[in-house]
């Protein structure tokens, strides 16, 4: 099975337009593709629904049913936590009373693992937000042992951030898949100039320059296929 983790240097980077366009890459490859996000907080009510708009967006861009066993795909494994409080996940889940389990969320994984060609997690916040006891993002991430993408939201202060979440990456060992520049607005000072920086002093391979306000239907095409489909890129 192929797959990555998208994480972020921080919240509101655009993990969930990069995950999108990674599963419209799998889909214009002709690969069953299913979304994951393991946590999420900023639930909202939408008639009889709790909804959070990260989950829906990955369910858009997915396949809607599990590839061998041919049912809906279960609520519980594309999202095991949900949470309404915008706020980190820990204490969205402090202040609801749970408990945040590894386990759960890497039991919904494996079965999702099982039931696609392609699976794209999705983190929540930056890359050391923590989780509850068991552990932070990072933690999660290296009990899945996808190949990581760093999404880096390009505006001012980024730079420190992208060098440190790569650093705790390197740090823990994780595999790499690349990074992605993203795009927050369409006049930031300097642009240029710290993508270059950025290439300097991260780790390749530099996946691409994700435009202001592109719809993942496109922002696939902005990505380098080569570099994400090299051989690589399969997990067990």
């Amino acid at each position: 099975m192929r797959g990555w983790f998208v994480l972020g240097t921080d919240t509101g980077v655009g993990k969930s337009r990069v995950a999108c366009a990674l599963l419209e890459s799998v889909r214009r490859r002709g690969l069953h593709g299913l979304g994951m996000k393991p946590v999420a907080t900023g639930f909202f009510r939408q008639g009889d629904r709790w909804v959070n708009e990260d989950v829906e967006q990955l369910k858009q861009h997915a396949d809607s049913t599990l590839k061998h066993s041919g049912g809906p795909v279960p609520e519980e494994w594309i999202n095991p936590y949900g949470f309404e409080p915008p706020i980190a996940p820990h204490l969205a889940a402090r202040r609801q009373g749970v408990d945040i389990s590894f386990p759960v969320m890497h039991a919904a994984y494996r079965r999702l693992q099982e039931e696609t060609d392609c699976l794209v997690v999705e983190g929540a916040g930056g890359v050391l937000v923590p989780l509850g006891v068991e552990g932070d993002l990072a933690d999660l991430a290296q009990r899945f042992a996808l190949p990581v993408i760093l999404v880096v939201g390009l505006r001012l202060g980024c730079l420190n951030h992208a060098l440190l979440s790569a650093e705790a990456l390197r740090h823990r060992q994780l595999p790499w898949a690349g990074w992605v520049a993203n795009c927050l607005s369409t006049d930031l000072e300097e642009e240029e100039g710290q993508l270059e920086t950025l290439q300097a002093r991260l780790p390749g391979p530099f996946l691409g320059r994700y435009p202001y306000g592109m719809p993942p239907e496109l922002g696939y095409t902005v990505l380098d296929q080569k570099s994400l489909w090299g051989p690589d890129r399969l997990v067990g």
